[in-house]
C-alpha cells in the first residue's frame, strides 16, 4: 500500500460504510508466543495507535511550549508527521500502524473525545449568570462574522472556476464563506490567559465577541449542513431546526432544574454520589445520540448538555473526574486526525491558489471589520489591532466544520488539506502577533507612581479592595468608612471579591449590578459572592461622597495577583488593600487560612504599580460593621523613617480628617548610642553634597511637620516621640504603645536599614509586613489589635 492511497482516508471511510465482512476473533490477540503479530488485532493495534500519538504529541508540545502555542497546534502536527506528509510516506509505517482496516475505531474513538471535550466546553459556558454582552460585543461578532462571510462569497464566485466540476459551487463557496469566518472562543480564553489579559477590557471584550461569533457559527453550520444533505425540496429541514429548539428547550426547562434539584439535596461539604455522576455521563451519550436522531451532530447535544449545568461543585466534580481522559487522551486523537487526513502537496494548481486566496481574504476581512467596528467604539488604535488578531484566531470548531463539509463530500480532500493548513498556520502565528501588536507598557507610563501622598492633591481618592470571604467584611467596611472623611474629599472604592477557580477551564471577571434583581444565586460561591458585596453597597448608601463598584474575578492563585494589579491598573487606584493570609481565632491566636494566599500577597506586593496595604483583620470596631455615622476608632501610626513610613503616615492623616477618629502618630527617634553606630567606621565627609540619608530624613522631617501643622488646628489629632538606641529598645517602646488604639499603621520598610530594627526579621515568618508588622501579629505582642502594613510605589 502506497502513500498516495492512504492520502485518501475520507475514502476509505465511505468505503468501511458499506463492508459487511466482520473477523470477530481479530480483536484480542492471543499473544506473540501463538505465532501472532498484535498489530494485526484491533485493540492492541488501537492501544498502540494512541500510546504514539499522545506521546509525540506531549514532545511537540514542550518543543512549542517556549513559544507559547496551544496543545492544540502540537496534535496537529503529531497527525501531519504521522500522517501522509511525512511519515506516511513509508508504506510499512502506515501498513503497520495506521491501516485502513483501523479507520473506524480511531474515528469513533476521537469522536467519542470530541463530544465528551465539547461537554466540557458547555461547562466553561456559564452564560445564565455570569457572561453579561455588551452592545460593542455584540456589534464587533456581527461584523466580524458577516464581514468576512460575504468577501469569501463574492471571492470564491470570481474563483468558481477554478472549483472542480465535481464539486457543488454553490454549497461549495458557502460553506468556504463559514469555515473562514469563524472564531475559536476556546482557543482564545487559553491565549488571553497565557497572555494575561483575560480580565482586561480588552479580553473582555474579546471573550464576549468570540464566544457569539462561536454561536452564530454553530447555528449557521448546523442549518446549512441540514439543508445542504437534502438537495430535494423536502421538509426535513424545518423538521430538523424545530426539532433542535425543542430539544434546547427540554434542556433550559427540564433537566436544569433537575440538576438544580440534585445539588439542592447534596449537603454542602458532601460529595455527590457515583450514580448521579454515572447519570450525568450517560445523559451525556444519550443528549448524543437524540442530536444525531435529529439530524445534527452528536456533539451540538453534548454541548447544549453541558450549558444548562449549573456553575459549582457539580461542575467541579465533573471536570476532575473527565478532564485528564478527555482532553489527554481521547482529544488527542480527533485532533491529529486532521493531520493523518492531510497531505502536502507539491502542486501549485490555480484551484490550491483560489483556496489560499479565498482564506487569505476572509483573514483580512474580518480583521478590518473588527478593527472598523472597534474604532466606532472609540477603543485605541492598538487595542482596535489586538482585538482583530484575537478574532482571528481559529481552533476547534473550524476544524469540525471541515471534517464535516468532508465527511458530507461538500470540499474535497485538497481543499480539506489546504483549509487544515491554514488553520494550523492562524493558530500558530495568533500569540506572536499578539505579543507584537498589544503593548500594555505605554498605558503604564501614565500610570506609575500612584500612591496615596500623590492623590493628596486630588479631589478623589482610588482605593481597591481585595475581600477572600466574608470573614473580612466587616473589618474592611469600618476601616472605609474611617477613611471616607465627612469634608469634600471623595471615596472611590472598587471591591474585588476573589474565588478560586474550581471545575472553570478559564477564569473569568464578572461584573455586578447587571443582574436582575431577585435572580437566586447558582451556588454557593455565588451566593457569598453576593452577599459580600450587597454589603459594600450597603455602605455606600450610607455614605456620602463613597461610591462603590463591585467585581469577582474566578481565577486560580497562580495568577490572582494578576487579576488584582491588572484592575489597579485599569482604575488607575492609588492603594490596594489586601487581606492577611491568617484570621483570629476565638481565643485571639492567629491560623492560616489558606498558605496560597500568602503567595498572592506576596506576588502583588512584588507586581503592583501602587501602593500596597496587607489588613491583618482583628475585628476593628467589632464583629459587625458600623455606619459612617458611628465610626469611632483610636489609630497609632509608627513612623520610623522610609518612602513605607510616609506613606503609612499619609493614610493615617487622611483618618484624621475624620471628625470622630483619634489618630496618634509616634517617632522613634534614634537615641545617641544608636547614631554613633550608625556613623562608627565611616570616614568623614569631605563635602556637604547631600546623600540619599540626608534625602530620606529631609522628606521624614516634611511629613511630620505636615502632621504637626495638622495637629495644632484638630484636638483628635496627636504626636509623641520615642527614643530608642537598639532593637531591644524599639519592641519595648511598641509594647508600651498606649492600649487603647484598635488600629495600627506602620511601614513594610522594604529596603530600609537602622539600628533601630536590625535582627528583627531573622525569624520572621512573614516577611511581607516588614520587621514591625512582624512584631505587631507576632503571639508575644500584649495587644491583639487590627494592623495595615503598608508599602509604597517604587519605580
Amino acid at each position: 500500500m502506497d502513500a498516495t492511497n492512504i492520502s485518501e482516508l475520507s475514502e476509505a471511510r465511505q468505503r468501511a460504510a458499506g463492508m459487511v465482512c466482520y473477523a470477530p476473533k481479530m480483536i484480542l490477540t492471543k499473544g506473540v508466543w501463538e505465532n501472532e503479530n498484535p498489530l494485526d488485532y484491533s485493540v492492541p493495534l488501537f492501544l498502540v495507535q494512541l500510546l504514539v500519538v499522545s506521546c509525540l504529541g506531549r514532545v511537540i508540545h514542550l518543543v512549542f511550549k517556549p513559544f507559547r502555542q496551544p496543545k492544540a497546534l502540537s496534535q496537529i502536527l503529531c497527525g501531519i508527521i504521522l500522517g501522509p506528509s511525512i511519515l506516511g510516506r513509508s508504506s510499512f509505517i502506515i501498513e503497520s500502524f495506521f491501516p485502513l482496516r483501523s479507520v473506524i475505531l480511531y474515528d469513533t474513538m476521537a469522536n467519542i473525545g470530541l463530544v465528551f471535550n465539547l461537554f466540557l466546553v458547555g461547562i466553561e459556558m456559564d452564560i445564565f449568570h455570569s457572561f453579561r454582552v455588551e452592545g460593542r460585543s455584540i456589534a464587533i461578532a456581527v461584523v466580524s462574522m458577516i464581514l468576512p462571510f460575504a468577501i469569501s462569497c463574492c471571492t470564491s464566485y470570481i474563483l468558481e472556476n477554478h472549483i472542480p466540476k465535481e464539486l457543488n459551487n454553490g454549497k461549495f463557496i458557502i460553506f468556504l464563506a463559514l469555515a473562514a469566518s469563524v472564531s475559536a472562543f476556546q482557543l482564545l480564553s487559553r491565549v488571553l490567559v497565557e497572555l494575561k489579559i483575560l480580565n482586561t477590557e480588552i479580553g473582555r471584550i474579546a471573550m464576549q465577541s468570540s464566544f457569539l461569533n462561536d454561536v452564530f457559527s454553530w447555528f449557521a453550520v448546523i442549518i446549512f449542513l441540514v439543508v445542504a444533505k437534502n438537495d430535494n425540496m423536502s421538509a426535513s429541514p424545518v423538521w430538523v431546526i424545530i426539532c433542535s429548539v425543542a430539544f434546547i428547550l427540554f434542556f433550559i426547562f427540564v433537566i436544569r432544574p433537575a440538576l438544580w434539584l440534585l445539588i439542592r439535596r447534596t449537603p454542602e461539604g458532601k460529595s455527590f454520589s457515583e450514580l448521579s455522576i454515572s447519570l450525568i455521563l450517560a445523559g451525556v451519550m444519550l443528549a448524543g445520540f437524540v442530536s444525531e436522531v435529529i439530524g445534527v451532530h452528536a456533539i451540538f447535544g453534548a454541548f447544549i448538555f453541558g450549558l444548562v449545568i449549573p456553575s459549582g461543585p457539580l461542575v467541579q466534580v465533573l471536570v476532575e473526574r473527565l478532564e485528564d481522559i478527555v482532553t489527554g487522551i481521547l482529544l488527542p486523537l480527533y485532533y491529529a486526525g486532521f493531520g493523518l487526513r492531510a497531505k502536502i502537496t507539491r502542486s501549485g494548481s490555480p484551484y490550491n491558489w483560489s483556496i489560499v486566496i479565498i482564506i487569505s481574504f476572509a483573514f483580512l476581512g474580518k480583521a478590518i471589520g473588527t478593527f472598523l467596528a472597534a474604532l466606532v467604539y472609540r477603543m485605541p488604535l492598538r487595542d482596535a489591532a489586538t482585538l482583530s488578531a484575537l478574532m482571528n484566531a481559529k481552533g476547534l470548531i473550524e476544524l469540525v466544520i471541515l471534517n464535516q463539509g468532508l465527511e458530507h463530500e461538500i470540499i474535497d480532500s485538497t481543499s480539506f488539506s489546504v483549509m487544515m493548513f491554514a488553520t494550523v498556520f492562524t493558530i500558530g502565528i495568533t500569540i506572536p502577533l499578539i505579543t507584537i501588536i498589544y503593548k500594555p507598557s505605554s498605558k503604564l507610563v501614565t500610570y506609575r507612581g500612584r500612591a496615596i501622598d500623590k492623590a493628596k492633591s486630588e479631589t478623589e481618592l482610588r482605593v481597591l479592595v481585595v475581600v477572600q470571604s466574608s470573614r473580612n467584611v466587616p473589618t474592611i467596611i469600618n476601616l472605609l468608612e474611617a477613611s471616607n472623611p465627612i469634608t469634600g474629599l471623595p471615596l472611590c472604592v472598587y471591591v474585588l471579591h476573589l474565588a478560586e477557580l474550581t471545575g472553570r477551564a478559564s477564569a473569568m471577571l464578572i461584573t455586578h449590578g447587571t443582574q436582575d434583581k431577585g435572580t437566586a444565586p447558582l451556588n454557593t460561591a455565588q451566593a457569598q459572592s453576593e452577599n459580600i458585596l450587597q454589603e459594600f453597597k450597603k455602605m455606600e448608601e450610607q455614605n456620602r461622597g463613597m461610591t462603590v463598584q463591585p467585581q469577582t474575578a474566578i481565577s486560580p492563585f497562580a495568577t490572582m495577583h494578576e487579576d488584582i494589579c491588572n484592575m489597579a491598573e485599569d482604575k488607575k487606584v492609588a492603594f490596594i488593600i489586601i487581606p492577611f493570609h491568617k484570621q483570629q481565632t476565638v481565643d485571639g491566636e492567629m491560623t492560616t487560612t489558606n498558605p496560597e494566599i500568602q503567595k498572592v500577597n506576596q506576588r502583588v506586593l512584588e507586581n503592583a504599580v501602587c501602593s500596597v496595604g496587607i489588613l491583618i483583620d482583628r475585628g476593628l470596631g467589632g464583629i459587625s460593621s458600623m455606619a459612617g455615622t458611628e465610626v469611632a476608632h483610636h489609630i497609632a501610626v509608627l513612623f520610623f523613617s522610609g518612602p513605607d513610613d510616609r506613606e503609612a503616615l499619609a493614610y493615617g492623616m487622611r483618618l484624621g480628617q475624620h471628625p470622630n477618629n483619634n489618630v496618634t502618630v509616634i517617632r522613634f527617634v534614634p537615641g545617641k548610642q544608636a547614631k554613633l553606630e550608625s556613623e562608627y567606621g565611616h570616614l568623614p565627609r569631605r563635602s556637604h553634597r547631600p546623600t540619599p540619608m540626608d534625602t530620606e530624613k529631609f522628606l521624614d522631617d516634611d511629613y511630620i511637620r505636615e502632621f504637626k501643622l495638622l495637629e495644632a488646628h484638630n484636638e483628635s489629632l496627636n504626636y509623641a516621640e520615642a527614643v530608642v538606641n537598639d532593637s531591644e529598645e524599639t519592641v519595648a517602646a511598641v509594647k508600651s504603645v498606649d492600649k487603647i488604639h484598635d488600629l495600627f499603621l506602620v511601614g513594610r520598610r522594604q529596603g530600609v536599614l537602622s539600628n533601630l530594627t536590625e535582627g528583627l526579621t531573622e525569624w520572621s515568618e512573614t516577611p511581607e509586613l516588614g520587621a514591625i508588622g512582624d512584631l505587631l501579629v507576632s503571639p508575644d505582642f500584649p495587644a491583639k489589635v487590627s494592623v495595615l502594613v503598608v508599602q509604597h510605589y517604587l519605580q
